[in-house]
């Protein structure tokens, strides 16, 4: 049974009008630029992560 990955991607800047949590969160995904893509594995720490920057990223499950 192969492990469940989600391919996150960065849409909006984690910079002008976001708050300082959610930047620290975006760089704990390991987001720096708009455009940056990042394979995670698919657990209940990351999907918190995701939730709380939900505005800025779109997720897509492999």
């Amino acid at each position: 049974m192969a492990d469940k990955k989600l391919k996150i991607k960065l849409v909006r800047s984690c910079q002008a009008a976001v708050k300082k949590d959610q930047t620290a969160t975006c760089r704990a995904l390991g987001l720096r630029r708009i455009g940056d893509c990042v394979e995670q594995p698919d657990n209940e720490s990351i999907r918190g992560m995701i939730f709380k920057v939900k505005h800025l990223v779109e997720v897509e499950e492999n």
